[in-house]
């Protein structure tokens, strides 16, 4: 793990949240690396906070499936699993098929042109090399789908599987090779939604999911090997 967990003296957030922000971003960005033990005093230290917030920031990331509890050990980074992958993307696919079907059934094209500036956006981030920046201009890119919908209950299901959904984005991203051809993925999908194409659509947002499906599982598997 890094030293400087140093936190965010300007934050206008309380102490728990800026303590449980900073934690999370050390999990995504691998600082703390998965079957690490969060060791409270130790992490309370290194944060220069009290134990209470570090106790608190834990359960939540516990929550949320970045933290999982182990009998004897206590709270450590959760591991990457085939297995765990597999069940958030299978959700995952299911609900961005149906986003891009309600989409393609929307009279309102407007927003497409939002859609394609995303595009050219992400495109950018993968040319700055900037995981984080790839990870969240990505993200940006499926929000304007979901919102599109204008489906609330969707768009509250993505949102609470968010966080588990932007770490296996992250191990993808890590691949130069994905990276480009989710540009090109990006593209595919915007070329159905704006024909209309229901069915061109779904296939390729299925494909989009289950390419970051088979590339993270040889990712989780030579990891483990």
């Amino acid at each position: 793990m890094k030293e400087d967990m140093r936190l965010d003296a300007t934050s206008n957030l309380p102490l728990r949240e800026v303590v449980f922000l900073r934690l999370r971003q050390a999990i995504l960005q691998g600082d703390l690396q998965p079957g690490e033990r969060l060791m409270e005093i130790q992490l309370a230290d290194q944060l220069g906070v009290s134990r209470t917030p570090v106790r608190e920031a834990i359960r939540k990331l516990e929550l949320e499936g970045l933290v999982s509890m182990k009998p004897r050990r206590g709270a450590e980074v959760a591991s990457i699993t085939i297995k765990d992958m597999q069940d958030v993307l299978e959700v995952r696919g299911s609900l961005e098929e149906l986003a891009v079907e309600l989409c393609c059934a929307k009279d309102d094209d407007s927003w497409i042109e939002e859609l394609k500036k995303a595009n050219k956006v992400f495109e950018a981030a993968v040319r700055s090399d900037e995981l984080l920046i790839i990870a969240d201009a990505d993200v940006r890119f499926h929000d304007i789908i979901y919102k599109a919908t204008g489906n609330k209950r969707l768009i509250q299901i993505i949102n609470n599987l968010r966080e588990q959904i932007y770490r296996y984005r992250l191990e993808y991203i890590k691949n130069d090779q994905a990276r480009n051809e989710l540009i090109e993925e990006h593209e595919r999908i915007i070329g159905f939604i704006s024909k209309k194409d229901r069915d061109g659509a779904k296939k390729a947002m299925r494909q989009h999911i289950a390419n970051q499906e088979k590339d993270i599982a040889g990712a989780i598997q030579r990891h483990e090997g």
